[in-house]
């Protein structure tokens, strides 16, 4: 039996793909499909790709035409993968002619013709580009803008903001610029809002009254009842309402939520998941309060993230325990709150007065995660067991700090129409229940 072997990224299908494959076929007697991973794409400069792997691989299974499908994950793989498959021929299109030759030491190389005039990258430049608003004072901004530049998706980006002149120079490479809201609604198809918590609810409500597409830095509101009704009129105008919590987005964060859903730990009995900062201090001890988000709002839905996707929002019992400040209850240099499960315990430190190892620690019946500081944008994680010769560390590139990402798959869920469900309506409503009860002081316990 005469084994052949192709790899590619295979995004959104097309018959160029479909011929490639077919000449691979009638080249031997089985067939093997190497289909890229995201992580090993973004590794190679690909971050555009539109669809999952697990998208791109049941299109290509529907094909009927692969005698087996693999995933590429790294480099190198392929010598691997031919010693491993006892492969006797690799095949790739001819735009690749000579870039594999090195492969002839293990097995024969053949380059394919490609089909003229179509290519995945064509397709993708050719769709409607979404034009995207970026809303609020925050120099924020400034990367989310230079991170939007990698997303072939988006097109014209706007900015609205309170302050236009003193505008950074940075910012004045941005297309449209106004401090009028509604102006700026007419000009773009979605916004991005990085504004004050307690704002998120009229300027998220404006632009879903527009139509228009809304990504929102978390918390989304302070008030349940808010949420709800937002959730609503988003659905029944047809548009996205999604977090824009950088971290559920990032490769190495994904991973790690795959890793304990399939046991790799045994049961997930704590988690301890601290995040905080002294960089804004001074304006706290200053009483610049109009300058600053409180502790809970700026690290609260970070730190609830984990414990809440992996445990769930069905918790028995909470405490808050908060170092408020005098001058401002509403404000916090420090929180801890504590969850009680029927099986699990849960714990987050947050804080803008306090500093503390900014870790995440998931403890197990067989293991345990330890993912080192700032576990919140990491690209590396262990998974560690009582032999320590067991022991595994993971490791994958996190670009822009996770920001790309989240562009990527807010236009991704633009595009389909549904939310990608990083993480869930029921964990976005989780977070926002406890911040309002961190504001109406329930549950809490006032420390000094």
């Amino acid at each position: 039996m005469k084994r052949v072997i192709t790899y590619g990224t295979y995004d959104m299908l097309h018959y160029g793909h479909i011929n490639l494959l077919r000449g691979a076929k009638a080249l031997g007697d089985y067939l093997i499909v190497g289909v890229t991973s995201e992580d090993f794409d973004r590794k190679r400069g690909k971050i555009n790709v539109r669809q999952s792997l697990m998208e791109r691989i049941e299109a290509i299974r529907e094909l009927n035409i692969a005698d087996e499908i693999i995933v590429e994950e790294y480099e190198g793989q392929k010598i691997d993968d031919i010693k491993r498959y006892d492969v006797d021929i690799f095949t790739v299109g001819s735009d690749w002619v000579g870039k594999f030759d090195y492969l002839n030491e293990y097995c024969k190389v053949i380059y394919l013709d490609r089909t003229k005039g179509i290519s995945s990258s064509e397709i993708r430049s050719e769709q409607t580009k979404i034009s995207l608003g970026l809303v609020g004072d925050d120099e924020y901004l400034l990367r989310v803008y230079n991170e939007s530049r990698y997303i072939n998706s988006i097109g014209k980006v706007a900015l609205c903001r309170g302050n236009c002149e003193n505008l950074p120079q940075n910012f004045r490479e941005i297309d449209y610029i106004t401090d009028n809201y509604q102006d700026l609604l007419k000009q773009v198809d979605a916004v991005y809002i990085h504004s004050f918590p307690e704002n998120h609810y009229c300027i998220v409500k404006e632009a879903l009254e527009a139509r228009k597409h809304v990504l929102c830095e978390a918390p989304l509101v302070v008030d349940g009842k808010q949420f709800d009704e937002l959730v609503h009129m988003a659905e029944e105008n047809g548009c996205i309402l999604m977090n824009s919590l950088r971290t559920a987005y990032a490769t190495a964060y994904t991973r790690l939520l795959l890793l304990l859903k399939g046991g790799m730990i045994g049961q997930v009995k704590s988690i301890d998941a601290t995040c905080t900062s002294l960089k804004n201090k001074e304006l706290l001890m200053e009483n610049k309060l109009d300058e600053q988000w409180n502790s809970i709002c700026e690290w609260g839905p970070t730190a609830m993230l984990p414990v809440f996707q992996i445990l769930g929002t069905d918790y028995l019992k909470k405490t808050i325990s908060s170092n408020l400040l005098k001058e401002n209850t509403r404000f916090d240099l420090f929180t801890k709150i504590d969850f009680i499960y029927a099986n699990a315990v849960a714990s987050i430190k947050v804080g803008q007065g306090v500093k503390s190892e900014g870790n995440l620690i998931i403890s197990g019946t067989e293991g345990y995660v330890y993912v080192p500081a700032p576990w919140w944008k990491t690209d590396y994680f262990e998974v560690r067991f009582e032999k320590m010769e067991q022991n595994r560390r993971y490791f994958y590139q996190l670009d822009g700090e996770g920001i790309r990402y989240l562009l990527l798959a807010f236009c991704k869920a633009v595009d389909s129409g549904r939310d990608p469900g990083y993480f869930t309506g029921e964990v976005s409503r989780a977070m926002v229940d406890v911040i309002t009860d961190f504001y109406k002081q329930v549950d809490m316990y006032e420390i000094r």
